[in-house]
Protein backbone atom coordinates (compact mmCIF):
# COMPACT_ATOMS: atom_id res chain seq x y z
CA UNK A 1 0.00 0.00 0.00
CA UNK A 2 1.05 3.57 -0.86
CA UNK A 3 1.43 6.43 0.33
CA UNK A 4 -1.73 7.43 -0.20
CA UNK A 5 -3.86 4.60 0.79
CA UNK A 6 -1.92 4.72 4.78
CA UNK A 7 -2.70 8.39 4.97
CA UNK A 8 -6.54 7.16 4.03
CA UNK A 9 -6.25 4.44 6.35
CA UNK A 10 -5.18 6.59 9.04
CA UNK A 11 -7.79 9.06 8.09
CA UNK A 12 -10.46 6.07 8.55
CA UNK A 13 -8.25 5.02 11.97
CA UNK A 14 -8.37 9.01 13.40
CA UNK A 15 -12.06 8.69 12.39
CA UNK A 16 -13.00 5.59 13.97
CA UNK A 17 -11.06 6.09 17.25
CA UNK A 18 -12.37 9.73 17.79
CA UNK A 19 -15.45 8.87 17.20
CA UNK A 20 -16.01 5.64 18.46
CA UNK A 21 -14.24 6.56 22.01
CA UNK A 22 -16.87 9.12 22.58
CA UNK A 23 -19.66 7.30 21.93
CA UNK A 24 -18.37 4.55 23.89
CA UNK A 25 -18.00 7.04 26.83
CA UNK A 26 -21.40 8.42 26.20
CA UNK A 27 -22.77 4.94 26.21
CA UNK A 28 -20.86 3.67 28.81
CA UNK A 29 -21.47 6.77 31.36
CA UNK A 30 -25.21 6.84 30.13
CA UNK A 31 -25.33 2.66 31.49
CA UNK A 32 -24.01 3.57 34.74
CA UNK A 33 -25.55 6.06 35.71
CA UNK A 34 -29.26 5.01 34.09
CA UNK A 35 -28.33 1.94 36.42
CA UNK A 36 -27.66 3.79 39.49
CA UNK A 37 -30.47 6.48 38.99
CA UNK A 38 -33.23 3.48 38.28
CA UNK A 39 -31.97 1.19 40.78
CA UNK A 40 -32.34 4.44 43.46
CA UNK A 41 -35.61 5.60 42.52
CA UNK A 42 -37.15 2.11 42.25
CA UNK A 43 -35.89 1.44 45.78
CA UNK A 44 -37.57 4.58 46.78
CA UNK A 45 -40.35 3.61 44.89
CA UNK A 46 -40.28 0.41 46.93
CA UNK A 47 -39.80 2.05 50.52
CA UNK A 48 -42.44 4.36 49.84
CA UNK A 49 -45.26 1.90 48.01
CA UNK A 50 -44.20 -0.17 51.35
CA UNK A 51 -44.88 2.22 53.73
CA UNK A 52 -47.87 3.27 52.61
CA UNK A 53 -49.62 -0.36 52.33
CA UNK A 54 -48.63 -0.40 55.84
CA UNK A 55 -49.96 2.65 56.51
CA UNK A 56 -53.49 1.12 54.93
CA UNK A 57 -53.47 -1.92 56.50
CA UNK A 58 -52.73 -0.15 60.13
CA UNK A 59 -55.35 1.98 59.39
CA UNK A 60 -57.88 -1.04 58.47
CA UNK A 61 -57.09 -2.78 61.49
CA UNK A 62 -57.33 0.77 63.84
CA UNK A 63 -60.90 0.97 62.29
CA UNK A 64 -61.99 -2.29 63.50
CA UNK A 65 -60.69 -1.64 67.08
CA UNK A 66 -62.33 1.60 67.09
CA UNK A 67 -65.79 0.49 66.89
CA UNK A 68 -66.69 -1.27 70.46
CA UNK A 69 -65.36 2.17 71.61
CA UNK A 70 -67.27 4.33 69.27
CA UNK A 71 -70.15 2.20 70.33
CA UNK A 72 -69.33 2.38 73.74
CA UNK A 73 -68.80 6.12 73.62
CA UNK A 74 -72.09 6.23 71.45
CA UNK A 75 -74.15 4.87 74.14
CA UNK A 76 -72.98 6.20 76.80
CA UNK A 77 -73.88 9.55 75.76
CA UNK A 78 -77.01 8.78 74.41
CA UNK A 79 -78.78 6.39 77.37
CA UNK A 80 -76.28 6.21 79.84
CA UNK A 81 -75.30 2.76 81.74
CA UNK A 82 -78.26 2.05 84.08
CA UNK A 83 -80.40 -0.80 85.34
CA UNK A 84 -82.61 -0.78 82.16
CA UNK A 85 -80.05 -0.35 79.78
CA UNK A 86 -77.19 -2.93 80.83
CA UNK A 87 -78.79 -5.31 78.87
CA UNK A 88 -79.19 -3.37 75.37
CA UNK A 89 -75.83 -2.43 76.41
CA UNK A 90 -74.55 -6.22 76.20
CA UNK A 91 -76.69 -7.01 73.44
CA UNK A 92 -75.74 -3.71 71.13
CA UNK A 93 -71.96 -4.78 71.65
CA UNK A 94 -72.30 -8.15 71.42
CA UNK A 95 -73.79 -7.78 67.90
CA UNK A 96 -70.90 -5.90 66.50
CA UNK A 97 -68.75 -7.51 63.94
CA UNK A 98 -66.02 -9.40 65.33
CA UNK A 99 -67.06 -9.43 69.10
CA UNK A 100 -66.86 -12.74 70.61
CA UNK A 101 -67.74 -11.85 74.32
CA UNK A 102 -68.79 -8.95 76.43
CA UNK A 103 -68.19 -8.43 80.31
CA UNK A 104 -68.88 -5.81 82.87
CA UNK A 105 -66.68 -5.96 85.99
CA UNK A 106 -68.08 -3.39 89.22
CA UNK A 107 -65.70 -2.43 91.60
CA UNK A 108 -66.11 -1.32 95.37
CA UNK A 109 -69.25 1.38 95.63
CA UNK A 110 -70.86 -0.07 92.22
CA UNK A 111 -70.58 -3.66 93.23
CA UNK A 112 -72.78 -2.62 96.42
CA UNK A 113 -75.22 -0.55 94.61
CA UNK A 114 -76.77 -3.17 92.60
CA UNK A 115 -79.39 -3.99 95.15
CA UNK A 116 -80.45 -0.96 94.74
CA UNK A 117 -80.23 -0.87 91.12
CA UNK A 118 -82.31 -4.26 91.05
CA UNK A 119 -84.75 -2.79 93.17
CA UNK A 120 -86.07 -0.07 90.83
CA UNK A 121 -85.09 3.52 89.72
CA UNK A 122 -82.88 5.57 91.93
CA UNK A 123 -80.07 3.42 92.26
CA UNK A 124 -76.70 4.51 91.41
CA UNK A 125 -76.68 3.35 88.35
CA UNK A 126 -79.40 5.39 87.36
CA UNK A 127 -76.73 8.53 87.26
CA UNK A 128 -74.80 7.33 84.58
CA UNK A 129 -71.11 6.65 83.80
CA UNK A 130 -69.25 9.87 83.93
CA UNK A 131 -66.42 8.46 81.84
CA UNK A 132 -65.80 5.38 79.33
CA UNK A 133 -62.24 5.19 78.54
CA UNK A 134 -60.28 2.21 76.69
CA UNK A 135 -57.65 2.01 78.97
CA UNK A 136 -55.76 -0.74 77.39
CA UNK A 137 -56.15 -4.19 74.04
CA UNK A 138 -54.47 -7.31 75.36
CA UNK A 139 -52.41 -9.47 73.17
CA UNK A 140 -54.16 -12.09 71.11
CA UNK A 141 -55.10 -15.41 73.49
CA UNK A 142 -57.00 -18.60 73.87
CA UNK A 143 -60.48 -17.96 74.59
CA UNK A 144 -62.34 -21.25 75.94
CA UNK A 145 -65.70 -19.67 75.87
CA UNK A 146 -65.31 -18.90 72.35
CA UNK A 147 -63.06 -21.37 71.53
CA UNK A 148 -60.66 -19.14 69.46
CA UNK A 149 -57.97 -16.39 69.83
CA UNK A 150 -59.90 -12.72 71.17
CA UNK A 151 -58.05 -9.72 71.47
CA UNK A 152 -59.96 -7.88 75.10
CA UNK A 153 -60.32 -3.94 74.54
CA UNK A 154 -61.06 -2.75 78.59
CA UNK A 155 -62.50 0.15 79.27
CA UNK A 156 -62.45 1.50 82.75
CA UNK A 157 -65.79 3.15 83.89
CA UNK A 158 -65.52 6.38 86.19
CA UNK A 159 -68.77 7.34 88.39
CA UNK A 160 -69.93 10.97 88.72
CA UNK A 161 -67.89 12.41 91.25
CA UNK A 162 -65.08 10.40 88.79
CA UNK A 163 -64.13 7.74 90.87
CA UNK A 164 -63.33 4.08 89.34
CA UNK A 165 -67.00 2.18 89.07
CA UNK A 166 -65.71 -0.93 87.48
CA UNK A 167 -64.62 -2.72 83.82
CA UNK A 168 -65.73 -3.23 80.71
CA UNK A 169 -64.20 -5.51 78.53
CA UNK A 170 -65.21 -6.46 75.03
CA UNK A 171 -63.48 -9.66 73.64
CA UNK A 172 -62.91 -8.98 69.88
CA UNK A 173 -61.86 -11.93 67.53
CA UNK A 174 -58.26 -11.82 66.11
CA UNK A 175 -58.87 -13.18 63.03
CA UNK A 176 -61.30 -10.54 62.82
CA UNK A 177 -58.60 -7.87 63.22
CA UNK A 178 -56.58 -9.72 60.91
CA UNK A 179 -59.09 -9.25 57.62
CA UNK A 180 -58.26 -6.11 57.60
CA UNK A 181 -54.61 -7.05 56.05
CA UNK A 182 -56.82 -8.07 53.16
CA UNK A 183 -55.69 -4.49 51.92
CA UNK A 184 -52.53 -5.47 52.08
CA UNK A 185 -51.27 -7.11 49.35
CA UNK A 186 -47.92 -7.75 50.57
CA UNK A 187 -48.82 -9.75 53.30
CA UNK A 188 -49.19 -13.06 51.97
CA UNK A 189 -46.24 -12.81 49.47
CA UNK A 190 -44.05 -11.32 51.22
CA UNK A 191 -41.93 -11.72 54.97
CA UNK A 192 -44.58 -9.60 57.06
CA UNK A 193 -45.15 -9.03 61.02
CA UNK A 194 -47.66 -7.99 63.35
CA UNK A 195 -45.68 -7.72 66.33
CA UNK A 196 -46.57 -6.05 69.86
CA UNK A 197 -43.84 -3.20 71.50
CA UNK A 198 -41.71 -5.85 72.43
CA UNK A 199 -40.92 -7.32 69.22
CA UNK A 200 -43.11 -10.50 70.11
CA UNK A 201 -44.81 -11.58 66.50
CA UNK A 202 -48.43 -11.73 67.18
CA UNK A 203 -49.16 -12.28 63.80
CA UNK A 204 -47.58 -13.46 60.36
CA UNK A 205 -47.97 -13.49 56.39
CA UNK A 206 -48.00 -16.22 54.57
CA UNK A 207 -44.82 -15.53 53.17
CA UNK A 208 -43.07 -15.83 56.38
CA UNK A 209 -40.35 -18.34 58.33
CA UNK A 210 -42.30 -19.07 61.84
CA UNK A 211 -40.65 -16.35 64.32
CA UNK A 212 -41.39 -15.80 67.82
CA UNK A 213 -39.84 -12.71 67.90
CA UNK A 214 -37.92 -10.13 66.15
CA UNK A 215 -34.30 -10.46 66.10
CA UNK A 216 -34.35 -14.02 67.51
CA UNK A 217 -32.58 -15.35 65.41
CA UNK A 218 -30.08 -13.26 65.79
CA UNK A 219 -30.45 -11.85 61.99
CA UNK A 220 -28.74 -7.73 62.16
CA UNK A 221 -31.28 -6.45 60.27
CA UNK A 222 -34.34 -7.80 62.02
CA UNK A 223 -32.76 -6.53 65.20
CA UNK A 224 -32.01 -3.00 63.67
CA UNK A 225 -35.68 -2.93 62.52
CA UNK A 226 -36.34 -3.62 66.25
CA UNK A 227 -34.36 -0.78 67.75
CA UNK A 228 -36.41 1.54 65.17
CA UNK A 229 -39.34 0.94 65.41
CA UNK A 230 -39.23 1.20 69.48
CA UNK A 231 -38.47 4.61 68.98
CA UNK A 232 -40.47 5.31 66.04
CA UNK A 233 -44.14 5.19 64.85
CA UNK A 234 -43.03 4.53 61.10
CA UNK A 235 -40.17 4.25 59.37
CA UNK A 236 -38.42 2.49 56.05
CA UNK A 237 -34.83 1.11 56.52
CA UNK A 238 -32.79 -0.30 54.18
CA UNK A 239 -30.78 -3.66 54.76
CA UNK A 240 -26.76 -4.79 54.22
CA UNK A 241 -25.53 -5.23 50.52
CA UNK A 242 -24.86 -3.00 47.71
CA UNK A 243 -27.41 -3.25 45.89
CA UNK A 244 -29.55 -3.84 49.61
CA UNK A 245 -30.60 -7.44 50.12
CA UNK A 246 -33.88 -5.92 51.63
CA UNK A 247 -36.37 -2.86 52.31
CA UNK A 248 -37.97 -2.86 55.46
CA UNK A 249 -40.73 -0.90 56.38
CA UNK A 250 -42.96 -0.59 59.68
CA UNK A 251 -46.10 0.84 60.55
CA UNK A 252 -47.11 1.77 64.19
CA UNK A 253 -51.15 0.65 64.83
CA UNK A 254 -53.11 4.00 66.87
CA UNK A 255 -55.74 2.02 68.60
CA UNK A 256 -53.19 -0.46 69.86
CA UNK A 257 -49.22 -1.48 70.90
CA UNK A 258 -48.90 -2.94 68.06
CA UNK A 259 -46.21 -2.77 64.90
CA UNK A 260 -47.08 -3.79 61.06
CA UNK A 261 -43.64 -4.61 59.84
CA UNK A 262 -42.65 -5.79 56.06
CA UNK A 263 -39.49 -6.93 54.53
CA UNK A 264 -39.50 -6.50 51.00
CA UNK A 265 -36.57 -8.41 48.67
CA UNK A 266 -34.07 -5.99 46.78
CA UNK A 267 -33.52 -8.83 43.81
CA UNK A 268 -36.90 -7.74 42.98
CA UNK A 269 -36.16 -3.91 42.01
CA UNK A 270 -32.83 -5.23 40.29
CA UNK A 271 -34.57 -8.23 38.04
CA UNK A 272 -35.78 -5.58 35.87
CA UNK A 273 -33.04 -3.32 35.94
CA UNK A 274 -30.71 -6.22 34.79
CA UNK A 275 -32.65 -7.34 32.23
CA UNK A 276 -32.70 -3.74 30.40
CA UNK A 277 -28.74 -3.65 31.23
CA UNK A 278 -28.80 -6.62 29.20
CA UNK A 279 -30.72 -5.26 26.37
CA UNK A 280 -28.58 -2.12 26.96
CA UNK A 281 -25.41 -4.05 26.56
CA UNK A 282 -26.22 -5.60 23.23
CA UNK A 283 -27.86 -2.68 22.07
CA UNK A 284 -24.88 -0.20 22.22
CA UNK A 285 -22.47 -3.12 20.71
CA UNK A 286 -24.32 -3.00 17.94
CA UNK A 287 -24.52 0.67 17.66
CA UNK A 288 -20.82 0.57 17.76
CA UNK A 289 -20.80 -1.80 15.05
CA UNK A 290 -23.41 0.21 12.83
CA UNK A 291 -20.78 3.53 13.40
CA UNK A 292 -17.64 1.70 12.23
CA UNK A 293 -19.83 0.45 9.20
CA UNK A 294 -20.91 4.38 8.33
CA UNK A 295 -17.36 5.34 9.14
CA UNK A 296 -15.72 2.89 6.72
CA UNK A 297 -18.25 3.67 3.98
CA UNK A 298 -18.41 7.48 4.09
CA UNK A 299 -14.62 7.40 4.43
CA UNK A 300 -14.14 6.28 0.89
CA UNK A 301 -16.21 8.96 -0.60
CA UNK A 302 -13.96 11.35 1.82
CA UNK A 303 -11.16 9.98 0.71
CA UNK A 304 -12.03 10.32 -2.78
CA UNK A 305 -13.06 14.19 -2.55
CA UNK A 306 -10.18 15.07 -0.86
CA UNK A 307 -7.67 13.31 -3.30
CA UNK A 308 -9.69 15.54 -5.91
CA UNK A 309 -9.21 18.55 -4.47
CA UNK A 310 -5.99 18.25 -3.57
CA UNK A 311 -4.69 17.36 -7.22
CA UNK A 312 -6.78 21.04 -7.84
CA UNK A 313 -4.88 23.02 -5.15
CA UNK A 314 -1.15 21.81 -6.60
CA UNK A 315 -1.98 22.77 -9.64
CA UNK A 316 -3.75 26.49 -8.58
CA UNK A 317 -0.57 26.89 -6.28
CA UNK A 318 1.70 26.43 -10.05
CA UNK A 319 -0.87 29.08 -11.32
CA UNK A 320 -3.22 26.99 -13.50
CA UNK A 321 -6.52 28.12 -11.85
CA UNK A 322 -8.69 24.82 -12.49
CA UNK A 323 -11.93 23.99 -10.87
CA UNK A 324 -13.20 20.97 -9.28
CA UNK A 325 -15.98 18.85 -10.42
CA UNK A 326 -19.08 19.57 -8.75
CA UNK A 327 -21.25 16.66 -7.45
CA UNK A 328 -24.43 15.90 -7.88
CA UNK A 329 -25.27 15.57 -4.33
CA UNK A 330 -25.93 18.57 -2.15
CA UNK A 331 -24.23 17.53 0.77
CA UNK A 332 -20.72 18.95 2.53
CA UNK A 333 -19.02 17.62 -0.53
CA UNK A 334 -21.00 19.87 -3.21
CA UNK A 335 -20.20 23.03 -0.51
CA UNK A 336 -16.47 21.56 -0.58
CA UNK A 337 -16.18 22.04 -4.16
CA UNK A 338 -18.67 24.96 -4.36
CA UNK A 339 -16.40 26.59 -2.30
CA UNK A 340 -13.21 25.53 -3.36
CA UNK A 341 -14.41 27.22 -7.13
CA UNK A 342 -15.09 30.66 -5.60
CA UNK A 343 -11.87 30.59 -4.18
CA UNK A 344 -10.64 29.74 -7.88
CA UNK A 345 -12.64 32.80 -8.89
CA UNK A 346 -11.48 35.22 -6.32
CA UNK A 347 -7.74 34.03 -7.16
CA UNK A 348 -8.34 34.88 -10.80
CA UNK A 349 -10.20 38.33 -9.88
CA UNK A 350 -7.51 39.37 -7.44
CA UNK A 351 -4.77 38.71 -9.57
CA UNK A 352 -6.44 40.88 -12.05
CA UNK A 353 -6.75 43.34 -9.95
CA UNK A 354 -3.26 43.24 -8.33
CA UNK A 355 -2.21 43.43 -12.09
CA UNK A 356 -4.46 46.41 -12.82
CA UNK A 357 -3.57 48.19 -9.31
CA UNK A 358 0.09 47.98 -10.22
CA UNK A 359 -0.23 49.97 -13.20
CA UNK A 360 -1.65 53.09 -11.52
CA UNK A 361 -1.05 52.53 -8.04
CA UNK A 362 1.95 52.47 -5.60
CA UNK A 363 2.71 48.85 -4.53
CA UNK A 364 2.16 49.74 -1.09
CA UNK A 365 -1.48 51.16 -1.60
CA UNK A 366 -2.44 48.08 -4.03
CA UNK A 367 -1.28 45.42 -1.19
CA UNK A 368 -3.44 47.35 1.12
CA UNK A 369 -6.38 48.01 -1.10
CA UNK A 370 -6.21 43.57 -1.74
CA UNK A 371 -6.03 43.28 1.39
CA UNK A 372 -9.61 44.61 1.59
CA UNK A 373 -12.28 42.26 1.42
CA UNK A 374 -14.65 44.84 -0.67
CA UNK A 375 -11.43 45.13 -3.57
CA UNK A 376 -12.44 41.88 -4.92
CA UNK A 377 -16.21 42.57 -5.30
CA UNK A 378 -18.62 44.71 -7.95
CA UNK A 379 -19.80 47.70 -5.84
CA UNK A 380 -18.20 49.90 -3.64
CA UNK A 381 -18.75 52.15 -0.50
CA UNK A 382 -19.77 55.73 -0.27
CA UNK A 383 -17.31 58.10 1.48
CA UNK A 384 -15.68 61.38 1.25
CA UNK A 385 -12.90 61.89 -0.89
CA UNK A 386 -10.10 63.88 -2.56
CA UNK A 387 -10.10 64.75 -6.17
CA UNK A 388 -7.71 65.33 -8.51
CA UNK A 389 -7.66 65.63 -12.03
CA UNK A 390 -4.85 67.58 -14.79
CA UNK A 391 -4.86 68.44 -17.93
CA UNK A 392 -2.24 69.41 -20.50
CA UNK A 393 -3.32 73.13 -21.97
CA UNK A 394 -3.05 73.66 -25.65
CA UNK A 395 -1.95 70.17 -26.25
CA UNK A 396 -4.26 69.79 -29.19
CA UNK A 397 -2.14 72.63 -31.17
CA UNK A 398 0.63 71.19 -30.45
CA UNK A 399 0.07 67.80 -31.41
CA UNK A 400 -1.12 69.10 -34.92
CA UNK A 401 2.60 70.30 -35.62
CA UNK A 402 4.40 67.34 -34.06
CA UNK A 403 4.13 64.06 -35.71
CA UNK A 404 1.89 60.71 -34.43
CA UNK A 405 5.28 59.49 -33.07
CA UNK A 406 6.39 62.48 -31.04
CA UNK A 407 2.99 63.10 -29.77
CA UNK A 408 3.39 59.60 -28.46
CA UNK A 409 6.36 59.41 -27.18
CA UNK A 410 5.63 63.38 -25.51
CA UNK A 411 2.64 62.51 -23.69
CA UNK A 412 3.81 58.66 -22.44
CA UNK A 413 6.37 60.42 -20.96
CA UNK A 414 4.87 63.05 -19.06
CA UNK A 415 2.03 60.72 -17.86
CA UNK A 416 5.29 58.49 -16.39
CA UNK A 417 5.89 61.41 -14.60
CA UNK A 418 2.23 62.02 -13.33
CA UNK A 419 2.12 58.24 -12.85
CA UNK A 420 5.24 58.14 -10.63
CA UNK A 421 4.15 61.55 -8.56
CA UNK A 422 0.62 60.51 -8.11
CA UNK A 423 1.53 56.65 -7.00
CA UNK A 424 4.22 58.52 -4.71
CA UNK A 425 1.35 60.86 -3.14
CA UNK A 426 -0.63 57.65 -2.41
CA UNK A 427 -3.03 58.27 -4.69
CA UNK A 428 -5.05 56.29 -6.81
CA UNK A 429 -5.27 56.41 -10.57
CA UNK A 430 -8.42 56.21 -12.07
CA UNK A 431 -8.49 56.85 -15.86
CA UNK A 432 -6.41 58.72 -18.30
CA UNK A 433 -8.48 60.74 -20.72
CA UNK A 434 -6.30 61.50 -23.29
CA UNK A 435 -4.00 63.76 -22.42
CA UNK A 436 -6.02 64.17 -18.80
CA UNK A 437 -5.60 62.20 -16.20
CA UNK A 438 -8.23 61.30 -12.98
CA UNK A 439 -6.92 60.43 -9.40
CA UNK A 440 -8.15 60.40 -5.81
CA UNK A 441 -6.69 60.18 -2.41
CA UNK A 442 -8.64 57.79 -0.34
CA UNK A 443 -9.98 59.08 3.23
CA UNK A 444 -10.71 55.24 4.59
CA UNK A 445 -7.53 54.94 6.60
CA UNK A 446 -6.21 58.36 8.18
CA UNK A 447 -9.30 60.66 7.30
CA UNK A 448 -10.56 63.17 5.25
CA UNK A 449 -8.41 66.42 6.10
CA UNK A 450 -5.70 64.07 5.69
CA UNK A 451 -6.56 62.91 2.22
CA UNK A 452 -6.87 66.38 1.18
CA UNK A 453 -3.41 67.24 2.68
CA UNK A 454 -2.13 64.23 0.28
CA UNK A 455 -3.90 65.75 -3.02
CA UNK A 456 -2.76 69.33 -2.49
CA UNK A 457 0.99 68.09 -1.68
CA UNK A 458 0.82 65.60 -4.83
CA UNK A 459 -0.68 68.93 -7.07
CA UNK A 460 2.32 70.44 -5.64
CA UNK A 461 4.83 68.38 -6.84
CA UNK A 462 2.85 67.93 -9.98
CA UNK A 463 3.77 71.26 -10.73
CA UNK A 464 7.44 70.93 -9.63
CA UNK A 465 8.02 67.65 -11.70
CA UNK A 466 6.27 69.67 -14.51
CA UNK A 467 8.97 72.25 -14.65
CA UNK A 468 11.70 69.98 -14.28
CA UNK A 469 10.34 67.87 -17.14
CA UNK A 470 10.16 71.31 -19.57
CA UNK A 471 13.43 71.87 -18.69
CA UNK A 472 14.42 67.97 -20.12
CA UNK A 473 12.47 68.92 -23.19
CA UNK A 474 13.88 72.30 -24.40
CA UNK A 475 17.02 70.56 -23.71
CA UNK A 476 15.96 68.00 -26.56
CA UNK A 477 14.28 70.81 -28.73
CA UNK A 478 10.80 70.01 -27.65
CA UNK A 479 7.95 72.39 -26.25
CA UNK A 480 7.37 73.20 -22.86
CA UNK A 481 3.96 71.42 -21.33
CA UNK A 482 1.65 73.79 -18.84
CA UNK A 483 -0.53 71.50 -17.32
CA UNK A 484 -3.87 72.69 -15.27
CA UNK A 485 -4.49 70.68 -11.80
CA UNK A 486 -8.00 70.96 -10.38
CA UNK A 487 -9.06 69.40 -6.54
CA UNK A 488 -12.33 68.91 -5.04
CA UNK A 489 -13.34 67.31 -1.82
CA UNK A 490 -16.62 65.51 -1.90
CA UNK A 491 -18.58 61.87 -1.49
CA UNK A 492 -18.41 59.55 -4.13
CA UNK A 493 -19.08 56.07 -4.58
CA UNK A 494 -15.74 54.17 -3.85
CA UNK A 495 -15.30 50.97 -5.56
CA UNK A 496 -14.99 48.68 -8.62
CA UNK A 497 -16.57 49.50 -11.29
CA UNK A 498 -17.48 47.05 -14.52
CA UNK A 499 -17.88 43.60 -15.15
CA UNK A 500 -15.90 40.36 -13.86
CA UNK A 501 -14.44 40.50 -17.28
CA UNK A 502 -13.80 43.87 -17.50
CA UNK A 503 -13.21 45.75 -13.87
CA UNK A 504 -11.27 49.21 -12.70
CA UNK A 505 -11.23 50.43 -9.29
CA UNK A 506 -12.83 54.57 -9.12
CA UNK A 507 -14.87 56.93 -8.17
CA UNK A 508 -18.63 58.07 -9.42
CA UNK A 509 -20.51 60.48 -8.02
CA UNK A 510 -21.27 64.71 -8.96
CA UNK A 511 -17.90 65.21 -7.25
CA UNK A 512 -16.09 64.14 -10.27
CA UNK A 513 -17.74 66.33 -12.91
CA UNK A 514 -17.29 68.98 -10.39
CA UNK A 515 -13.31 68.26 -10.68
CA UNK A 516 -13.59 68.17 -14.24
CA UNK A 517 -15.25 72.21 -14.16
CA UNK A 518 -12.79 73.22 -11.26
CA UNK A 519 -9.56 71.66 -13.40
CA UNK A 520 -11.09 73.99 -16.63
CA UNK A 521 -10.69 77.05 -14.17
CA UNK A 522 -7.03 76.30 -14.09
CA UNK A 523 -4.33 78.08 -16.45
CA UNK A 524 -0.92 76.35 -17.06
CA UNK A 525 0.82 75.72 -14.63
CA UNK A 526 -1.79 76.56 -11.80
CA UNK A 527 -3.27 74.89 -9.42
CA UNK A 528 -7.44 75.35 -8.62
CA UNK A 529 -8.69 73.79 -5.42
CA UNK A 530 -12.56 74.03 -4.48
CA UNK A 531 -13.88 75.70 -1.12
CA UNK A 532 -14.29 72.05 0.42
CA UNK A 533 -10.36 71.25 0.32
CA UNK A 534 -9.56 74.79 1.85
CA UNK A 535 -11.64 74.21 4.57
CA UNK A 536 -10.67 70.98 5.34
CA UNK A 537 -6.94 71.37 5.66
CA UNK A 538 -7.60 75.13 6.72
CA UNK A 539 -5.41 78.46 7.50
CA UNK A 540 -2.30 76.52 6.92
CA UNK A 541 -2.78 76.31 3.46
CA UNK A 542 -1.48 79.44 1.50
CA UNK A 543 -2.79 80.61 -1.57
CA UNK A 544 -2.83 83.05 -4.04
CA UNK A 545 -6.21 84.37 -5.20
CA UNK A 546 -9.79 83.69 -4.08
CA UNK A 547 -12.79 83.89 -7.11
CA UNK A 548 -15.97 83.07 -7.63
CA UNK A 549 -16.89 81.23 -10.61
CA UNK A 550 -19.92 80.03 -12.96
CA UNK A 551 -19.29 76.47 -13.66
CA UNK A 552 -21.71 74.37 -16.26
CA UNK A 553 -24.07 72.44 -14.49
CA UNK A 554 -23.74 74.08 -10.98
CA UNK A 555 -26.32 76.58 -10.09
CA UNK A 556 -24.64 80.00 -8.32
CA UNK A 557 -21.25 81.34 -7.90
CA UNK A 558 -18.54 78.56 -7.05
CA UNK A 559 -15.87 80.10 -4.64
CA UNK A 560 -12.67 78.82 -6.08
CA UNK A 561 -8.93 79.17 -4.84
CA UNK A 562 -5.57 79.40 -6.63
CA UNK A 563 -3.64 77.35 -3.99
CA UNK A 564 0.73 78.60 -3.19
CA UNK A 565 1.72 76.34 -1.03
CA UNK A 566 1.51 74.14 2.02
CA UNK A 567 4.22 74.48 4.54
CA UNK A 568 3.19 70.54 5.70
CA UNK A 569 4.62 68.87 2.34
CA UNK A 570 7.85 67.90 1.75
CA UNK A 571 9.27 67.32 -1.32
CA UNK A 572 9.19 63.38 -2.09
CA UNK A 573 12.17 61.48 -2.27
CA UNK A 574 12.39 63.38 1.37
CA UNK A 575 9.53 62.10 3.47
Amino acid sequence: MGLKGRGFASLRLRLIFYLLLPVSLLLVGLGVAGFFYARGYLMEGLRQTSLLGLQRAAHSIDMRLAQPGEAVDLLNSLEGLSQATIGDWEKHLAGLPGVARVKLDWLGEAQESQRPMMGGRGGWLDRGMHRVALSRVTNPRFDTSSGQQTVSLVFDLQDQEKKPAGRLEVAVRFAYLLEGLKVFEQWKGERSFLVDSTGRVLAQGGGSRHLERLGAEGDPFEVQVLEALLTKPAGTLVGPGRPAEEVAGFYRLQKAPWTLVLFARGDKVLGPIRSFMRHYIVAGAAAVALVVLIILVVTGKVAGAVRTVCQAARRVARGDYVEVPTPKSRDEFRRLADSFNTMVEGLKQKDYLRDTFSRYVDPQVARRLMSRPEATALGGDKRLVAIMMTDVRGFTPLAERLSPEQTITIINRYLSVLIEVISAGQGIIVDFLGDSLLAFFDSLENGPRRAAEQAVCCALELRRATEDFNQQMRSEGLPDLATGIGLHAGEVVVGNIGSFTRTKYGIVGGPVNLTNRIQAQAEGGEIIASQAVVELIGPELKVTRGFEALLKGVEGQVQLYALLDLPSCQPQGQE
